[in-house]
């Protein structure tokens, strides 16, 4: 009899054990995890070669931006993004990151004129001009390298380094990389901010305002 209710107290125990266990991890994986940055981590909102358009040293608050240089909406945040790098300059830390979507004909030849211009320091030059420029490009029915690459004579660079850029798979695997990237961290739309690692979420124009406030304040 004694070991009966022994048995019956042993299995109640294990139950309650597997239970707790059980909404411990329910509960983990609904919580955000922490994002890792650097090379060591699957999930990188930075990495060694992203485009850091603003350095704000040690300290700063990171911003990353994954974007599609098609993106209406991304066209529509640009002047709000200048904005606060404007008013932030010295607090933030700005890096811009490759989000090419396929509904969007022109955004990956926009992707490659962009990282063809880094490739000879003017990046954020190409970033500028294909933001300005998006309502002559965008939204075509197949794709025209030809008008990057007159954006990419205008702004004076060497176009045999350009033209060798474009044609080498590396610079399409770069701009994959940071797609790749944005996919593991669920990016699904452009833009998408990251605030020292946290994803903003945007649903009024100024959120994304308030999220670089608290960080820098916090």
């Amino acid at each position: 009899m004694k070991n009966s209710v022994k048995a019956t107290l042993i299995a109640i125990a294990a139950a309650i054990v597997l239970l707790i266990v059980g909404i411990v991890f329910a509960i983990t994986q609904q919580q955000p995890s922490a994002l890792p940055e650097g090379e060591g981590g699957d999930l990188q909102t930075v990495r060694t070669d992203s485009h850091v358009l603003d350095d704000g040293g040690e300290g700063a608050v990171t911003v990353v931006e994954f974007l599609d240089f098609e993106c209406e909406a991304c066209g529509a945040f640009y002047p709000i993004v200048e904005e606060l790098r404007e008013k932030y300059d010295g607090e933030i830390t700005y890096v811009v990151r490759y989000f090419p979507l396929p509904g969007h004909i022109n955004s990956t030849q926009a992707a490659l004129a962009a990282e063809a211009a880094g490739q000879q320091d003017r990046f954020e030059d190409m970033y500028h001009r294909l933001f300005e420029t998006q309502a002559q490009w965008g939204e075509q029915s197949e794709e025209t390298p030809e008008v990057f690459r007159a954006l990419a004579e205008d702004l004076g660079l060497d176009m045999a380094a350009y033209d060798a850029a474009i044609a080498d798979p590396a610079t399409a695997e770069r701009v994959q990389s940071d797609k790749t990237d944005g996919e593991k961290l669920e990016v699904n739309s452009t833009p998408t901010f990251f605030v020292d690692g946290e994803k903003a979420v945007l649903q009024e124009w100024d959120d994304l305002e308030q999220a670089i406030e608290k960080a820098v304040n916090g």
